[in-house]
């Protein structure tokens, strides 16, 4: 028996479960299951470890990716660089290993939805805004980096970037990828969204938003009403959870 599941805080609305689940009957992956772990706290983890033997592999959520660390007994160079992870793998002698699949789910996803449709190959200048300082930021930028894509954060503190109260239409004519990192807008927060100038969004503008449910936030929707295009986070999903299947399926 092997058993796979997700840390968080709350995991009342889980993708990964539903995800993996159908995965395994699928495919026929017998006497495998994925179950949702609610940590009050990260201190809990080395608790859920002894608890569970039959457990080989975790992903991690909000707001553990980066309060992980700590737990590790490795880190994958990758996630060492992202400085986050949100795909922990133990084997068999109970050694856990980190590493980041978001930072592949990102990468690939952008490459195939925009590289592809052509929109950012259009112009060498495009220029990117990351919403939010979180763990799933920190992939972003990693991969956002990699593409030689130039970026700035966006922040409701300074010291980092940009702050919201900051941005205007001067900003946003020079940023055409706008990314939100953050929960805003998230079920059941659906009437929630960043607050950037909305106003000063044109058919130029390409939207990618990591939630993923609600499918429409309202980050997309009002970035659509004024002609931007837009996505949300369920490509990625779906290239970060095989990205994490690989990973746990590794000879140790």
């Amino acid at each position: 028996m092997r058993t796979f599941g997700l840390i968080g805080k709350k995991l009342t609305h889980s993708f990964s479960k539903r995800y993996f689940t159908e995965k395994f009957e699928k495919e026929n992956i017998q006497n495998t299951t994925y179950e949702l772990f609610e940590l009050p706290t990260i201190t809990e983890l080395p608790n859920l470890i002894k608890n569970q033997p039959t457990l080989r592999g975790l992903n991690v959520t909000i707001p553990y990716k980066l309060e992980v660390l700590p737990f590790l007994d490795e880190i994958d160079a990758a996630a060492q660089r992202i400085e986050a992870v949100n795909v922990i793998k133990i084997d068999r002698q109970g050694i856990l290993s980190g590493y980041n699949s978001d930072y592949y789910g990102f990468k690939e996803s952008l490459i195939n939805l925009l590289l592809k449709k052509h929109y950012l190959s259009k112009s060498t200048n495009i220029k990117a805004l990351i919403l939010g300082t979180g763990g799933a930021s920190k992939a972003v930028k990693v991969a956002l980096e990699d593409l030689q894509i130039p970026y700035l954060f966006v922040s409701r503190t300074s010291g980092l970037g940009l702050t919201y109260s900051q941005l205007n239409s001067d900003v946003l004519a020079e940023h055409k990828l706008i990314i939100n990192t953050s929960p805003l807008g998230m079920f059941p927060q659906v009437n929630d969204c960043p607050e950037i100038p909305y106003q000063f969004l044109g058919e130029q503008h390409y939207l990618y938003d990591l939630v993923y449910n609600p499918e429409n936030t309202l980050f997309m929707q009002k970035g659509v009403e004024k002609g931007a295009s837009a996505i949300n986070g369920l490509p990625m999903l779906y290239l970060q959870a095989e990205k994490s299947w690989e990973i746990w399926n590794e000879e140790d």
